[in-house]
Order: C-alpha cells, then structure tokens, then sequence
C-alpha cells in the first residue's frame, strides 16, 4: 500500500545535528526532509516556501531560541512543530504556544544514543503529522477563577494524559480550589521535565502541586505528578492513602503509565473516584480507566475536537470506560459538579 511520506523541515544551529538527522530520517521510508536551516531566522522564509508538514526545531539556537520562533511564527502559520531541548523550563512555553510535543536531547556517549533519539523524534514527528492543531492553543491561566466546592468529599482524582497533555491537565487542574480533593496526574514526559512540569503547575494553580516521592501522602488540596521513568501507584495503610513511586519496565508503552495508575486506583479506592483520560496518542489507559469504570468510578473523556491527539480517549470510549466525553474547558466543572452530587 502506497502512503505518501511526511515532509519534514529542520532547525538546528548544529552542522552534525542537521545532517546526521536528515540522514537517519531519510532512512526511514515514512519522511522525506525537505530543507533545513541553522537558525530561526533563516527558517522563517524557507518554511513559508517549502510547506512542510512537520518542523523540528532546536531550542537552543543564537538570536532567536526555538521556543521564542514558534510564539513569534505559530500564530500565523500553524504548522505542527516539535521541539528539541535539553532540560529547559522554556519547553512548556513552547508546548504553551503551540508546539505538539518535545524530545530531549541526547548527551552522546554511547554508539546507539544517537539511535535511540532518532527513534524517539521520528514516533513524535508522526504523532505531530497526524495532530489537530489549533491557533487557540494557549491557555489563559489569570483570567479564570477556580469553581466553587461544595462538598466534603474525599474522592481521589485520577488524570492520564500524552501529546498535547500539559495544557490539557493544566487547563482543568488550573480551575480547581484550594481546598480540592486529592489529584494524581500520569504525564507520559522524560526525566526531569516531570518535576519541571510540576512546578509549572504549582506555580499557577490553586492547589500545591509535587513531583511523586516514593511513600508520599495523598492529601487534600495537593496533585502529585508521577516521575518520569518511575510508575506511580495509590496505595493505602492505616494512616491513609500515600502513592509508590518505584522504576520499572514499560507498560503499555510507557513509563510512568497511564495504566498503571488507573489500575491501581480501581484496585485501591474504587468506587470512591474519578477518572480522567486526555489527549494522546496510543491506548494507555484506556484498560485502567476501564477498570475504574468497572469498579463504579465515574469516568472522563476528552472529547475528539479538543484534543491534540484523539487516541487514548477514543480507544478508552471504544471499550465502554467512559461515561461522559467532555471538551477540555468543561471538564474541570464537570468533576466538581459529581463531587457536589456526593455531598
């Protein structure tokens, strides 16, 4: 069967960078490299000749840093763009602005490391390929004042999200009050930015927000982000619920895994939650929420328009795990009006 090949730009300051990934990617018989620069400036014209689908793009770079190229250039021309970056918080600014998604780039120490990145960029560029992409992508995060909460509940929150997952999550979490009930958040990113991530987040939500600590306490108006490369599960003992936060294989493709949360929350809390799968690419999570679901969860899922990526959502509704698809905006609103159900 015939398919036509992406057609992929490249921005990197770097000479080795640009043409060892035109090379592996040239490789791969789903992209055609269609040009590349070594600067944003230099990239700006020859992307608005060249069209293509899409643009990777350096973080890193003299005159004009990647993440400042796609808030200047996205606005007007929407072309999906992934990003390369080191650990830099402006990855979320960029994600903020437009950008599908972001690889972290590699420290070259080992013959297969180069290998490895080139692999991760090229599952990203196609995720990219294939995303909905949208002009409105930022969110407002000063203007929206939390929803009011009107119940005592003491029902966990269980949130699972991939490509286009860090505005999503922040959009909802942004709106809950301080006094909210307790938030595990599963974030399919790299080491490190998770605990950037987190403090992303707690920096402008209501609620405090942490990087998963193996035998932290799961408390009232806290979020707790899984690690990357770590699997976070919801325990319980005497004192209460506390999360495990312990390396380990992939699991439905990932590390941490969607799964593996909503799994271990059907398992530890049952009926006593909600579950949330958002935007991404793949099916993680769509078991886990199943089993939420099957335990008397009420469950959530992002509705197809206001996703980046509609895969675990829909392969999660295709199950039968989802009771409502929502759009992003109101999912936040949804939540509390089931916890102010509960009294």
């Amino acid at each position: 069967m015939k398919y036509r090949k992406i057609k992929v730009f490249i921005v990197d300051d770097s000479l080795f960078f640009r043409t060892t990934l035109e090379k592996l990617l040239s490789e791969d018989g789903y992209f055609e490299v269609i040009g590349s620069a070594s600067s944003a400036i230099e990239a700006e014209k020859k992307i608005i000749e060249l069209n293509p689908d899409v643009v990777t793009l350096d973080e890193e770079m003299p005159g004009m840093r990647g993440s400042e190229f796609i808030k200047k250039f996205f606005p007007q021309h929407p072309i999906p763009m992934v990003l390369v970056s080191s650990l830099d918080m402006n990855v979320f600014e960029a994600l903020q602005c437009g950008a599908i998604d972001f690889v972290k780039k590699p420290v070259i120490s080992k013959s297969n490391d180069l290998a490895s990145f080139a692999n991760e960029l090229a599952i990203k560029i196609k995720i990219a390929a294939a995303a909905h992409i949208s002009k409105s992508t930022k969110v407002n995060v000063s203007t929206q004042a939390p929803l009011k909460l009107q119940s005592k509940s003491e029902t966990i929150i269980a949130i699972g999200a991939s490509t286009g997952g860090t505005e999503a999550t922040l959009e909802i979490v942004k709106q809950f009050p301080a006094d909210f009930p307790p938030v595990l958040i599963t974030q399919h990113m790299p080491a490190g930015f998770t605990q950037m991530y987190a403090e992303r987040l707690n920096r402008l939500c209501n609620i405090t927000v942490k990087e998963a600590v193996n035998g932290m306490r799961v408390e009232k108006g806290t979020a707790i982000v899984a690690a990357g490369d770590f699997h976070m599960t919801l325990e319980k003992d005497a004192k209460g619920y506390y999360v495990k936060s312990v390396h380990g294989e992939k699991v439905s493709g990932h590390c941490p895994s969607v799964d593996v949360l909503f799994q271990s929350v059907a398992k530890t809390a049952g009926a006593n939650t909600i579950g949330v799968i958002l935007t991404g690419m793949g099916r993680d999570g769509a078991n886990g929420l199943l089993e939420m679901h099957n335990k008397g969860a009420f469950t959530i899922g992002q509705e197809k328009d206001s996703c980046v990526v509609y895969g675990m959502p829909m392969e999660a509704f295709k199950l039968g795990a989802v009771d409502r698809e929502a759009a992003c905006e109101n999912i936040a609103s949804i939540i509390i009006n089931q916890l102010n159900k509960k009294g």
